[in-house]
């Protein structure tokens, strides 16, 4: 089994990046980890894009170009083949965020379904990926999550969101490509839920194709797993899951507190973790029926999952276990767990500048919330600096 200090081995780490890169990320971790300075930045970088200010090449050059692997999944692909030659798998994360009309699901629906067409023949593409509300309007998700009776004319627009969630599980179950779908707030997941759960009792009969997101800084979703893997039992399909902590904690606790309601997220980081370390146990038993998609940069719970699956004797690279992790974080996680031959994908997102900058924002707010990420990662990269002489 790897040793407990796997991760601390910088020089496979950053392997992939020059000395310049290496610069840069240092640069902007420790930009990253002054949060006045995230804050004045991100709204002055919207202001500047709203207003058509040209700080697009900027932006490119630095943030974009960390964290993105391009404009478009051809701009990803020498990322793709760079990272699979050190052993790691892309997910390509078309992270365009915010639309919210019929014609811009449309596009959304062809474009996922272009990308599971173009990793069909990739062994390095094996994931798709999309959000419920790039494909639907948020307010209907919302709406039914509530219980509430959709208009006639919102009927049909979820008639149409149902269409393009089948369109692209059929694809994804032809292409033998792994589908994962993400998940977003409470007050509408579980419409998503339901809609996912109907698309893996029609698509997982032999094998995972459409994978769930868990997040497990959600209390209630221990709960959910066990239910869902009695139906499936019943219903003989398999389950598929992608676990992660969560991204939406302030917003879920805020509204919680403003409209009078027990909040969803656990009481704390330590339970947080808990609950994430017991869904993961729960899956690894499971595994005959349930395959299971770890997206952590946590190092103790990629630890236990290596301990768990040499306790239960499983081969590293078994094909119902995946480590992810985002493209541009976490690459003493990625790379060393890949050299020890484990399954490990990096979530590239990409699409234009200007459309992906809600996601690079919504990324540079969360690490400043995560207290020891940002650190983590610049006590790394300083290391690696120092080992070749920076």
């Amino acid at each position: 089994m790897a040793s407990n200090n796997l991760f601390e081995n910088t020089e496979i780490a950053f392997k992939l990046k020059s000395d310049s890169e290496l610069e840069r990320a240092y640069f902007l971790f420790k930009m990253i980890a002054n949060e006045p300075l995230v804050r004045i930045g991100t709204a002055m970088t919207k202001f500047a894009l709203n207003v058509h200010l040209p700080v697009e090449g900027l932006i490119r050059s630095t943030v974009f170009d960390h964290f993105c692997g391009g404009v478009n999944e051809a701009d990803c692909m020498p990322t793709v083949e760079t990272l699979y030659g050190a052993g790691v798998y892309s997910v390509l994360d078309f992270s365009v965020e915010g639309k919210e009309v019929e014609g811009q699901f449309d596009l959304a629906k062809e474009k996922v379904m272009e990308l599971t067409r173009f990793a069909r023949n990739k062994e390095s593409m094996p994931f798709s990926v999309f959000k419920p509300t790039g494909l639907g309007r948020f307010h209907i998700w919302e709406k039914l999550t509530a219980k509430q009776k959709l208009t006639e004319k919102e009927q049909l627009e979820w008639q149409r969101i149902e269409s393009r969630y089948d369109s692209i599980c059929r694809l994804a179950s032809e292409c033998d490509i792994k589908l994962l779908i993400d998940a977003e707030e409470s007050w509408m997941q579980d419409s998503a839920d339901d809609l996912c759960e109907r698309m893996m009792a029609k698509y997982n009969k032999d094998k995972a194709v459409v994978f769930n997101t868990l997040q497990c800084y959600r209390w209630d979703r221990f709960d959910y797993l066990k239910k869902q893997h009695d139906k499936a039992k019943s219903g003989g399909y398999k389950l598929g899951f992608k676990i992660v902590r969560g991204a939406y904690m302030e917003k879920e606790n805020e509204r919680a507190e403003e409209q009078g309601y027990t909040s969803p997220i656990c009481r704390s980081k330590q339970e947080t973790d808990d609950n994430f370390n017991a869904v993961m146990q729960y899956i690894f038993n499971n595994l005959d029926t349930i395959e299971l998609f770890l997206g952590t940069h946590n190092e103790i719970s990629n630890y236990m999952a290596m301990e768990i699956m040499q306790r239960q004797q499983l081969e590293n690279n078994d094909a119902r276990v995946w480590f992810g992790q985002l493209y541009g974080m976490s690459d003493h996680i990625s790379y060393n767990m890949a050299t020890e031959r484990y399954n490990v994908a990096k979530y590239i997102p990409f699409g234009p500048v200007k459309d992906v900058m809600p996601y690079l924002i919504r990324r540079a707010e969360e690490n400043t919330s995560v207290a020891g990420q940002t650190s983590r990662e610049l006590s790394l990269l300083k290391k690696e600096k120092a080992r070749r002489g920076l």
